[in-house]
Formats: structure tokens, C-alpha cells, sequence
């Protein structure tokens, strides 16, 4: 082969690889459409849109409640916190007097189990700085016996058991009042009375002050007795039962109680929202009847 022709060869080789090299840098830089810098930056194992698929971070709330009904209220709201993004645990104790304390205490996030009368009643005694965040339902307390079939059998001289809480204790005098067994005198303002602010009692009616948790087990020795319906459903009493009971528009409503400052919380105000639904208030009609009664 001559030079001259050798020349040529050489000069050809060398602009076809040009050529090579330009169009391999074209492709790399088509793939992603991006700088090398940023394709340096993503994480090969994320695609961009898998931000968008990522979970709820899950907070978890400690409620102190009532085992029936407030305990149950709960547990069928559940599902729909999970859903928000807040696993619900739900603390029961047996002495109920001990969800006020344990609130107090950071044990439990919220309580469910109170009126707010028993709070007031409490409060100021115990130093608790706490708030009411919603109600959920009241109990009409009722009047209960074993030997008893109506209010007329109550004869003179009958034992009545009643609550010997301050406020449950109020409440159950002002029932037997407002079905003429008995006159309170007047000016009891703080939701609080015992037997001894009787002015009138006709029948010389004998009152029994106890736990109210010990109430439904009395009952065979006394011939009535007063009991909150949580009581009177745990204990596998008929609520249809009562002889007489409060009415619907008892001011005693149950209600969610937190530590002043919480109720701003996003996880308290999910459960607010989730006690309040009409979901919740089917449940409550459904499953309780007379028993129980929505307050929202």
C-alpha cells in the first residue's frame, strides 16, 4: 500500500471515531434527562414517586376509661384512628377512681369515665389541671331492686342504697326528689348533698351510702338502689329494669378529660372528632338502647 494511501486510511479511522464517541455521549445524557450531578444525588433504590406511597407516622394515645360502656365506645372507634395515623390504647383499671390520678401522674394521655360534676367535685381538692375536650354520652342513673316491681311498692321505712361519692350522691337525691319520695333543701348549688339536707322525706326512707361499684351486688339486702348504668351493665342487670331513671337531659354527660394544654394536641382532636360521628351515635343507640344516651 502506498503512503498516500495509508494516509487516507488513517485520517478516515480517526473521524468515524469521533463520530462513535459523540453520539455514546448523546445517549448517557438521554437516559434520565437530568445533570450527572443530580442523578449522583438520587438514591438508585427510590423512584420519585415513592414519597408519595409512605405510611402515616403512627402516634400512639393512652385513654384511661370505664370498662362498659366507655372501654367499648373506644375499641369501635379504633379502626378509624388507625387509619389517621393514632394507635388507640386503651387503659382499664378497676378502681376507676385511679384514671384522675394516672391522668395527673403522664401515665394515660386522656380519661374517659367522669361527668364533669364528679370533676368539679375533685379538682380542687386534688390540684388537677384539667380540661374537657367533648362529650360523648350520659347514663341515666336509675333506680334498681330485686324485690321491688314498681316505685308505688317503695313502703315507709324501705333501705335506699346511694352512691357516697359527693356528686353521685347529689344526683340521686335530686331523682328520688323529682319522683316526690323526698324534698331537698334549697340553695345546693355545687352539686353536692348527702341524706342530711333532706327537709322532707314522707316515707322515712333509710339511705344506705356506699361505693357505688358495691351497689349492684346490695341489692338483695336492700330494697333499692340507686346505680350509675356503667354499673348496672357490667353487672348483667337489665337497664330496662330500673323502675325510674333520669331523662334525657341529665347534665350529666361523660366526657373526655385531658391535662390542660393537650387539648391542641392533633392526636386529641382526631379523638374528639372520632367520638362525635354519627357512626358512634348508631353504635351507642344500637348497642345500649335506653342505656346509654348520645350527647352530641
Amino acid at each position: 500500500m502506498s503512503k498516500k494511501r495509508m494516509a487516507v486510511l488513517v485520517a478516515f479511522l480517526f473521524v468515524v471515531s469521533l463520530i462513535a464517541a459523540a453520539c455514546g455521549s448523546n445517549n448517557n445524557g438521554s437516559s434520565g434527562n437530568s445533570s450527572p450531578q443530580a442523578s449522583a444525588n438520587q438514591n438508585p433504590s427510590e423512584s420519585p414517586s415513592s414519597s408519595a406511597s409512605e405510611p402515616v407516622k403512627e402516634v400512639t394515645l393512652k385513654v384511661g376509661a370505664a370498662a362498659v360502656p366507655h372501654a367499648e365506645i373506644l375499641e369501635f372507634i379504633k379502626p378509624k384512628l388507625k387509619e389517621e395515623g393514632v394507635n388507640l390504647e386503651i387503659e382499664v383499671l378497676d378502681d376507676e377512681g385511679q384514671l384522675n390520678p394516672a391522668l395527673q401522674e403522664k401515665q394515660i394521655d386522656a380519661n374517659y369515665f367522669q361527668h364533669v360534676p364528679y370533676l368539679d367535685s375533685v379538682k380542687d381538692e386534688k390540684g388537677y389541671d384539667f380540661v374537657v375536650t367533648t362529650k360523648v354520652h350520659v347514663e341515666p342513673i336509675g333506680f334498681y331492686s330485686s324485690k321491688l316491681k314498681s316505685k308505688d311498692e317503695i313502703k315507709e321505712g324501705a333501705t335506699i342504697g346511694i352512691p357516697n361519692n359527693p356528686s353521685n350522691e347529689y344526683r340521686a337525691l335530686v331523682l328520688l326528689q323529682q319522683q316526690g319520695l323526698i324534698k331537698l333543701k334549697d340553695g345546693l348549688t355545687t352539686y353536692e348533698a348527702t341524706p342530711k339536707d333532706i327537709i322532707d322525706n314522707p316515707k322515712k326512707l333509710k339511705f344506705v351510702e356506699a361505693d357505688s361499684a358495691t351497689l349492684p351486688r346490695s341489692l338483695p339486702d336492700l330494697d333499692g338502689a340507686i346505680i350509675n348504668t356503667n354499673l348496672v351493665l357490667e353487672a348483667k342487670i337489665d337497664p330496662q329494669s330500673a323502675l325510674f331513671r333520669e331523662d334525657a337531659n341529665s347534665p350529666y354527660a361523660n366526657v373526655i378529660v385531658v391535662r390542660s394544654g393537650d387539648e391542641n394536641r392533633d392526636e386529641i382532636k382526631k379523638l374528639n372528632a372520632a367520638l362525635t360521628t354519627p357512626e358512634v351515635k348508631k353504635f351507642i343507640e344500637d348497642k345500649y338502647g335506653v342505656a346509654v344516651v348520645p350527647a352530641f
